[in-house]
Order: structure tokens, then C-alpha cells, then sequence
């Protein structure tokens, strides 16, 4: 019995510091939102723009091999929004490009390195889409994996906290690349997250305000 209250305070405790952290989500929206998002017909997600940083930095942390990561995390994450997306076509109005003949286009281009020296409807132009999903997430790992690890294990499901994350995702018109929607949320990342899981959960959490969701 005292072991079922110890964990159920372990529980209450838990919950009650990753609500604390999840700060409020921020959106801004254009004058010109519906308007222009109504005649959009096809998106493009570029390439995430990911950072990985460390509290404390770890023993033997090679730069090149942080840059490595956070390459891999950006086009990980990219997959992951293409991959939650597709899966709720039904949910929105307008359809995806492949993001494999995104990231082709824009290396063809010689441009897929080089995203943040473009306007967003010089890209749209290259993508030949009516808009641009570009976004970005900053990743600060702040425990070990191992002691967070054992906290999991001990509560009994993944919420050992070993990161926080910074989201922030920009809705571009492809005509004008002027700045329709953007979204910022501050995320919790524990032990067991992976990219899917990150973008399963930021788009829950933009939901109905995504611009391009079927109005129900």
C-alpha cells in the first residue's frame, strides 16, 4: 500500500512538473490568412533547421559529429510532419509534396544547404507550390539518458526528462513569401521520444489552428 502511494506522488509529482513546463502555445495569424490559404492547393515542408545543444557539454563532444545529429534530427523531423500529415490528408485542404521531390528540387537547385540565404517564394518558385512550411527546433539536452532511463524505469513509462525542445513552424505564401501563420510551443522530451513521436505531439497540439484543416 505505501508503495502504491509512493509511486502515485512519483506520478502526481511528474505530471504536475511537465505541465509546468509546457508553456503556452504561441500563434501569430495574417489579416490575409483565409483569404490566401483558400486558394492554396499544394505545400511544401522544407528541411527542418535543427540545433542541438547541451546544458553541460559532454565528455570527448566532437562539434562535426553534433553537426552530424542535428542534420539527421532536421531531416528526421521533416519526415515525421510529411509522415503525420499524409496519414491525416483527409483532415486538410490542401496536399503535401513528397518530401523526397522537395529535397531533390531544392538540391538541384543547389539551394538545400542554403534555405536561410532564400525568400520563401524564391523557394515556393523552385517547388513550384503554392506555399512553404518551413520550421524549426532547438533541442537542449539537459540529464543523462541513463538517469533518466532509471526514472522511467522506476514510475513505469517514459517520462524521464532528458531534453527541452523549441518549435517553431511559419506558414509562407509562395507568391509573395509574406509570413501567413506561425506557431512557437515549448516541449518537454523524455528518454523514449523520437521524431515521430515529436511531431505526433506538436501537431496535436496545433490542431484546429493548423490554416489548412477542414473546418468541421
Amino acid at each position: 500500500m505505501k508503495r502504491i502511494t509512493l509511486l502515485l506522488i512519483c506520478l502526481l509529482s511528474t505530471t504536475l512538473m511537465l505541465a509546468q513546463f509546457e508553456g503556452a502555445k504561441q500563434i501569430f495569424e495574417s489579416p490575409k490568412l483565409v483569404q490566401l490559404t483558400a486558394e492554396h492547393k499544394t505545400v511544401a515542408i522544407l528541411p527542418f533547421k535543427a540545433s542541438i545543444s547541451y546544458k553541460r557539454l559532454p565528455k570527448n563532444f566532437d562539434a562535426q559529429t553534433n553537426r552530424d545529429e542535428e542534420t539527421k534530427l532536421g531531416s528526421n523531423l521533416q519526415s515525421g510532419m510529411y509522415t503525420y500529415l499524409l496519414r491525416k490528408s483527409d483532415d486538410y485542404t490542401v496536399t503535401v509534396q513528397d518530401i523526397e521531390r522537395t529535397n531533390v528540387l531544392l538540391k538541384q537547385s543547389a539551394v538545400y544547404d542554403k534555405i536561410d540565404e532564400m525568400t520563401p517564394d524564391a523557394l515556393a518558385k523552385i517547388l513550384g507550390v503554392d506555399a512553404v512550411i518551413k520550421c524549426g527546433y532547438a533541442y537542449e539536452k539537459t540529464s543523462s539518458e541513463g538517469l533518466a532511463l532509471a526514472k522511467t524505469l522506476l514510475i513505469g513509462f517514459g517520462t524521464g526528462k532528458v531534453a527541452s525542445g523549441e518549435m517553431t513552424m511559419n506558414v509562407y505564401n509562395g507568391t509573395d513569401g509574406d509570413l501567413l501563420w506561425r506557431f512557437y510551443k515549448e516541449m518537454n522530451e523524455d528518454v523514449m521520444s523520437s521524431a515521430n513521436a515529436v511531431m505526433e505531439r506538436m501537431m496535436r497540439k496545433v490542431g484546429r489552428n493548423f490554416p489548412y484543416q477542414v473546418k468541421k
